[in-house]
């Protein structure tokens, strides 16, 4: 008897290798980035809204683990090797003030691959579970390097790096976590 496949990108791809690997990082590099430049700047933050998250949570979903790390960390090094990726072109030296978010990325495309090769991903109520801890963590690493980098009481660091992200997040979280039982029930019809 096969196992059951843990991600999504194993049901739709079932014969992986390190070609359609390397492509699925890459793609979802690259869906980081074209998110990233998906930004709406606020005027009381260095902080602005993109649409990275969304991608984040849905790599860690669709990719597992292993290859959602290593798509956020391929997004990183090529934005450390001088591409003008990050959101609105802006370099990745000195660090800017959003750079706690950026690693923020890796760490919970991590967290939501974890949960999801665990079957998190296959009930509407553990998929928002899920997608709301990865969400968790990837704020939780922002305001982290934004209170470094911009000091002042908490109250002040949680206005620029929480407080106005909160409900744009729960709008990405809801989606995406709405997208993966459908996904699955989908695949399971097309099985059939």
């Amino acid at each position: 008897m096969k196992p059951a496949p843990a991600t999504l990108c194993q049901a739709i791809i079932p014969r992986t290798g390190a070609a359609t690997d390397a492509a699925l990082i890459v793609g979802f590099a690259v869906l980081t980035a074209v998110s990233a430049q998906v930004r709406v700047p606020l005027p009381f933050t260095p902080v602005p809204v993109t649409g990275q998250t969304f991608v984040v949570l849905l790599c860690g979903a669709a990719l597992g683990s292993a290859r959602g790390v290593l798509a956020q960390g391929l997004y990183l090094a090529l934005a450390c090797a001088g591409l003008p990726i990050l959101t609105g072109g802006r370099p990745a030296f000195p660090l800017p003030p959003t750079s706690g978010y950026l690693v923020g990325f890796v760490v919970a495309a991590y967290l939501v691959g974890r949960l999801v090769e665990r079957g998190w991903d296959r009930r509407l109520r553990t998929a928002v579970v899920a997608m709301a801890a990865g969400d968790a963590v990837l704020l939780l690493c922002g305001v982290a390097w934004l209170a470094v980098v911009v000091g002042g009481p908490p109250a002040k660091v949680l206005a620029m790096g929480l407080w106005p992200f909160i409900p744009g997040d729960l709008l990405k979280v809801a989606l995406a976590a709405g997208m993966l039982p459908s996904a699955w029930a989908l695949l399971g019809r097309r099985a059939r």
